[in-house]
């Protein structure tokens, strides 16, 4: 019986058989999609040479991709050329997780982060993609980054780098997952503990968290790209 209860709230918690994550996918890419037209809209018009005075979510996804995720991508890359090519995908995963973390903080929505399907596929994503980029800018070479330094040592160092690189998207995926699941599951008890001035501070540390869990994940999936197409191995 206890086993049986213990599954049920495991099932719950990680949002199995359940299609709310789903949902706050949706919202996050939709929103998404309308802003990123907007600010298309407004960057290929004759307003595009004259900055606006007034903020705006325009100018704010003017600032966090060009100021603030080119120049970090830049400094991981070496090159600007290069965070442009990785720009999009990296820049997308810190958007999509920003806004779905950012989602668990109003009453009645469900993020997709706090959903280890989500989190994993995210990873997933982020897993093929530096391998196959590896693989491109490489070719079968790719293979030498797994057999290390040393000739005799690399059928050690084959098993450490495979098991390495698996754990790489479970350790994106969990720490993103479990972060929020923790920082979401705070928020609610007190919430329901004291309706009033405290929840407003663990809002604004939940915000933090939010942006804090994208840049991490960010950074991460950067170095791990950064590593598979560099030739300074």
């Amino acid at each position: 019986m206890s086993a049986a209860l213990e599954h049920a709230q495991w099932t719950e918690l990680i949002g199995v058989n359940q299609y709310d994550h789903i949902i706050g996918s949706g919202i996050v890419v939709l929103f998404l999609i309308l802003v990123s037209l907007k600010v298309r809209a407004k960057t290929t018009g004759d307003s595009s040479l004259i900055p606006s005075s007034k903020f705006s979510l325009s100018n704010l996804f003017e600032f966090l991709t060009l100021d603030f995720l080119l120049k970090l991508l830049t400094d991981i890359f070496g090159t600007e050329e290069k965070a442009k090519k990785y720009l999009p995908l990296l820049g997308g995963s810190f958007f999509f997780i920003f806004f779905s973390n950012l989602l668990g903080v109003f009453p009645g929505f469900y993020p997709a982060t706090q959903n280890l399907n989500s989190t994993l596929a995210c990873a997933t994503v982020i897993f093929v993609t530096y391998n196959y980029m590896g693989f491109k800018e490489h070719g079968v070479g790719y293979l030498k980054h797994f057999m290390g330094p040393v000739i005799y040592l690399a059928p050690l160092m084959i098993i450490i780098e495979v098991i390495s690189h698996l754990v790489r998207p479970a350790s994106l995926s969990l720490r993103l997952f479990w972060n929020m699941t923790g920082d979401h599951l705070v928020l609610q008890i007190f919430s329901n503990l004291t309706p009033y001035v405290v929840p407003a501070i663990f809002i604004g540390l939940g915000v933090f968290v939010s942006f804090l869990q994208a840049f991490i994940f960010t950074i991460l999936s950067s170095i791990y790209i950064s590593l598979s197409t560099s030739h300074d191995h």
